[in-house]
């Protein structure tokens, strides 16, 4: 048995690292992998060569670095049988925000929201297929990605659209505090869904650590969404709030294409 460690530089979130399970899924000389999020790292026990590991890894675009391989001696892994519980509950609450972000984003006029909302879509998609794609074939797994990336880059570019009207229309000033208050929820439902996943791998770890939290891009957008409330009524101009919605269907489509690597 083999152990190779790669620094993957982007694995920000639980989403990632199911991306990458996905990606590596049915390559039959893996016998486990274990993500180290906060640090970034993957630990790939295997037999055999690397290669074909190492490629996939790095189809998925997420800066996946090959750092050692050693022989081990270990061969027992413990699976977590509640993975699927967890899942749902973190697909539950993503696509709740999804929902909720969407719903009050058109209503206070605020495209940060309503991008925001389709990033929390993006990682109910993620959560969704590895759930849905259990115990079934490849290919049924490859249509559900495909299907899910196209119809994520549809929205967001939907979105880009919608921005560019109001840019160069007249526009009425996003509800500031509904920015605010909402992105707030969604920063603790983000923190909630690290927190749940990431403490189900270690039963010693009772307390998230701070880099959990603030090292992932979607806590990232949510405070660059607060901050865009507090600019659009600092400065009492829609501007900010665009202009965070657009880098935001930026990550949504790139978020996408990672999805849609999946397909191939």
């Amino acid at each position: 048995m083999n152990k190779t460690v790669f620094e993957i530089t982007k694995m920000d979130c639980p989403s990632e690292e199911n991306l990458i399970r996905m990606k590596l899924d049915g390559i039959p000389s893996i016998a486990n992998l274990d993500c180290d999020i906060p640090n970034r790292k993957l630990i790939v026990f295997h037999s055999g060569e690397i290669d074909q590991i190492e490629r996939s890894i790095i189809e998925l675009n997420l800066g996946g670095n090959k750092i050692s391989t050693e022989q081990t001696d270990q061969t027992d892994f413990k699976e977590n049988t509640n993975q699927k519980n967890l899942l749902w509950s973190v697909l539950i609450i993503n696509f709740a925000f999804f929902i909720i972000e969407m719903t009050t984003g058109i209503i206070s006029k605020s495209m940060g929201l309503v991008a925001d909302s389709l990033d929390m879509l993006a990682d109910s998609f993620v959560y969704g297929i590895s759930l849905f794609a259990v115990g079934g074939t490849l290919i049924k797994k490859k249509r559900i990605a495909k299907l899910a990336g196209y119809f994520q880059i549809t929205l967001a570019l939907i979105g880009f659209v919608e921005v560019l009207r109001r840019f160069f229309g007249d526009e009425k000033l996003p509800d500031f505090s509904t920015m605010i208050i909402v992105s707030i929820f969604a920063l603790i439902a983000n923190g909630i869904c690290l927190y749940i996943l990431q403490k189900s791998k270690s039963k010693e770890e009772v307390h998230m650590k701070a880099s959990m939290i603030f090292t992932s891009n979607d806590v990232i957008i949510n405070l660059g969404v607060i901050t865009a409330g507090l600019l659009v009524n600092w400065l009492n101009s829609g501007k900010p709030d665009l202009i965070v919605g657009t880098i935001v269907f930026v990550l949504v489509i790139q978020g996408a294409f990672r999805i849609l690597k999946l397909s191939n």
